[in-house]
């Protein structure tokens, strides 16, 4: 009998447990979850990537050498960035399309201290590269897969690779990843051409060399971003999604980092921002309004909301168009889907 009622009683516990899971999935997203997700890293959270002291010495050193040595002389100079990137640096990575994208991080030294290809580029490789960078604290493998967030029969059975140069294909092989860098441009995506006619998908305002406004500019892209905006360019309340190589004032130039698409502080939610960028970001119905993401896109972004009404485009559509316009409904003149979230 006492057995029996031990048992009724892990029962019980077990059921309260998962009561208490308050998240939901599929199109509502997920719910009820620290929005820092994945990257509380563990339980290390914020001082996984950012030492509030020291740089990579305040993490102990360079994991990927068991902290013997400590390479990095600019290490927490910017963003106090806790992770030893050294390896990162001088990095050449042949990116997309047969590798024609080419990114070469650049050297550490003093001036590159928040270059946009060091900040945006090679701080996120310090933990998702698994090539020449592994001595970060992940598994190579997605978190919602992992725990069991992803909507249902949306995707396969098999892990999801996070490691961009060790994904389970030839080590260093980074052309099945999107390009990010220099050469991925404004320009190279037909946004932007040379002096910025109003025939251009976008207007990039620059000042002093640099970016103080992107605006929807042609009728095509205008039309689009009523349907779906273009938060991933617009970014945040305190950046854009694109950057200016150093001393250029060339539009057609301005590059995308990951973080033109991730947002690394928020997993799983979107809320346009209430800064400088509001009016060029995502329309939304309230200055509250929050959507659905996965895997820290920096826009609506929910393969779980289907697509089962042909009037409507998936949200994971739409952010794609936000570069790829040509691809969008509004280029062959059909301007009334809006967006399905």
């Amino acid at each position: 009998m006492k057995k029996l009622a031990l048992i009724l009683l892990c029962i019980l516990v077990v059921a309260g447990i998962a009561a208490a899971q308050t998240y939901s999935q599929g199109a509502t997203g997920l719910t009820g979850r620290d929005v820092l997700g994945a990257h509380n890293n563990g339980g290390r959270g914020c001082a996984g990537c950012h030492a509030p002291h020291s740089g990579g010495k305040g993490g102990g050193g360079n994991a990927a050498t068991n902290a013997t040595a400590f390479n990095d002389p600019f290490s927490g100079d910017d963003a106090l960035f806790g992770q030893d990137v050294t390896p990162i640096y001088g990095l050449v990575m042949n990116m997309g399309d047969g590798g024609r994208y080419i990114e070469v991080i650049p050297a550490a030294s003093a001036s590159n201290v928040g270059n946009y290809e060091i900040r945006g580029i090679a701080m996120c490789l310090a933990c998702h590269d698994g090539n020449v960078a592994t001595g970060g604290m992940m598994t190579g493998v997605s978190y919602e897969k992992q725990m069991g967030l992803l909507p249902a029969g949306l995707y396969g059975p098999n892990p999801i690779p996070t490691w961009l140069g060790n994904d389970g294909s030839t080590a260093g092989n980074y052309q099945n990843d999107h390009p990010v860098g220099v050469n991925a441009t404004l320009g190279a995506l037909r946004l932007v051409t040379n002096g910025n006619p109003a025939t251009d998908p976008i207007k990039v305002t620059i000042v002093n060399g640099a970016i103080t406004a992107l605006t929807a500019q042609n009728a095509t892209y205008v039309a689009f971003a009523n349907n779906y905006g273009y938060p991933a360019l617009a970014n945040s309340a305190w950046d854009w999604g694109v950057w200016l190589p150093s001393g250029s004032s060339d539009p057609t130039k301005a590059f995308i980092t990951c973080l033109t698409c991730h947002n690394q502080h928020v997993m799983y939610i979107y809320k346009p921002p209430s800064g400088k960028q509001a009016s060029t970001n995502i329309t939304s119905p309230g200055a509250s309004a929050t959507y659905p993401t996965y895997f820290f896109v920096n826009a609506p972004y929910n393969p779980g909301a289907g697509n089962a009404d042909p009037t409507k485009a998936a949200s994971t559509t739409q952010f794609c168009r936000q570069c790829h316009i040509g691809e969008a409904n509004e280029s062959f003149g059909v301007n009334n889907v809006a967006t399905k979230y």
